[in-house]
């Protein structure tokens, strides 16, 4: 089994990677263990969502996804309002001022993965392998021989790792990588409030993390990202159900109202992770294989898609070379590592800043959400830059 490149992993950067070689007739391989479950307009919304930038949607419109996922389910949002629970800064981002008709869309994981997936079926010279797991591989000058669990032997001039945080093309290849655990955990689930969310991205910067409210096409229903410290977590997930209501609806400040209902909760560990080098000889890693951020802005399926896009544009342009060669995939990771480590270490900054309790930290960060919030052009800038443009 030959191909030109095998794509260790079937998640949505490996298969919006996968979607953007085959529009250019690429014998690609893609190897996923599961497929997610079928998706139907009545299921009820899943807990893990991705926030997608404007620069993220026209990937996924040039590898000819995008309308498969709005013809799922997607939510755009307009607006986003951030304001701090320890005294009154504020700042508030419309898409309207950016003559833009919204600041991105929330999409749920599984959606994206199947729409992406679905795509791949409109590119015959793509082959998604699932069942596949990655057993070992042997780099020779030529080609890199991957061998797979079900002793399936498959060779390619280049096998890219997008196969998460959990990597086995990482683990394989030997690359090292640093991990930072943040002692925090990620809080999930959907919320059904008295009040209409208004298309809006609602966070507030409470002292034990932030708490995001990030709107659904349900207008009253928002799935929710709440940072806590891992044992809080813990606890919360033990909360009867009247008692989370309460809490979250609290923790909010009631912008949206009394908390109606929730869906399942579940939390998850925070920890950043930096592949100290992406690539070797005939391989590269990408996503969260090579880095995993903060999710307090959103942005870690963003910097994915990034890679993705970044390393299909120097394939494409480099039709005659080799694809597995170190000189060419060294420039792969030359224009993604300093976006991805500047904001990876934007957002543990942020956290840090608006984790702090010390009164001289919370006046400054009052002080500065109001300040910008009166200064349209830096907001400006700084949306755009949220939104990939």
């Amino acid at each position: 089994m030959e191909y030109e490149i095998i794509i260790a992993g079937g998640g949505m950067v490996g298969a919006a990677l996968a979607g953007l070689l085959g529009q250019a007739g690429k014998q690609v391989a893609v190897l996923e263990a599961t497929i997610p479950q079928a998706f139907s307009a009545n299921d009820p919304f899943d807990h893990r969502v991705s926030a997608l930038s404007r620069a993220s949607q026209r990937l996924l419109e040039k590898a000819g996804a995008w309308q498969a996922v709005v013809a799922k389910r997607a939510a755009p949002y307009e607006n986003m309002q951030v304001w701090d629970a320890t005294g009154s800064g504020l700042i508030r981002f419309e898409a309207a001022d950016l003559g833009e008709p919204d600041l991105g869309h929330i999409v749920e994981n599984r959606v994206l993965q199947l729409a992406l997936l679905e795509t791949l079926k409109n590119y015959p010279s793509v082959e998604l392998l699932c069942p596949a797991r990655l057993s070992s591989f042997e780099v020779t000058s030529q080609h890199i021989a991957v061998t797979l669990a079900d002793g399936r032997h498959l060779t390619a001039s280049l096998l890219i790792g997008a196969d998460g945080a959990q990597s086995a093309v990482r683990s394989l290849a030997d690359l090292p990588y640093e991990v930072l655990d943040y002692g925090q955990k990620g809080l999930v689930c959907t919320a059904f409030t008295a009040l209409p969310h208004a298309a809006t991205a609602w966070q507030r910067f409470l002292p034990a993390g932030p708490l995001a409210f990030l709107p659904l096409s349900d207008p009253n229903a928002c799935s929710i990202v709440w940072t806590l410290p891992a044992d809080q977590a813990d606890a919360a997930l033990l909360w009867s159900e009247e008692r989370f209501k309460r809490e979250l609806g609290q923790a909010l400040d009631f912008r949206l109202g009394e908390v109606l209902s929730i869906g399942e909760r579940a939390a998850f560990p925070l920890r950043g992770l930096n592949a100290q080098s992406y690539v070797q000889e005939r391989i590269a890693l990408l996503g969260d294989a090579a880095h995993t951020i903060h999710p307090l802005a959103g942005q870690g399926v963003n910097l994915g898609f990034k890679d993705a896009q970044a390393l299909a544009e120097l394939i494409l342009a480099n039709e005659a070379a080799d694809y597995g060669s170190l000189k060419l995939l060294r420039r792969y990771e030359r224009s993604r590592r300093g976006d991805n480590l500047l904001t990876q270490k934007a957002m543990e900054g942020f956290s840090l800043l608006f984790g702090n309790t010390l009164a001289p930290w919370q006046m400054l960060r009052n002080t500065g959400l109001s300040t910008v919030n009166q200064l349209p052009l830096l907001k400006y800038q700084l949306a755009r830059r949220a939104m990939g443009l």
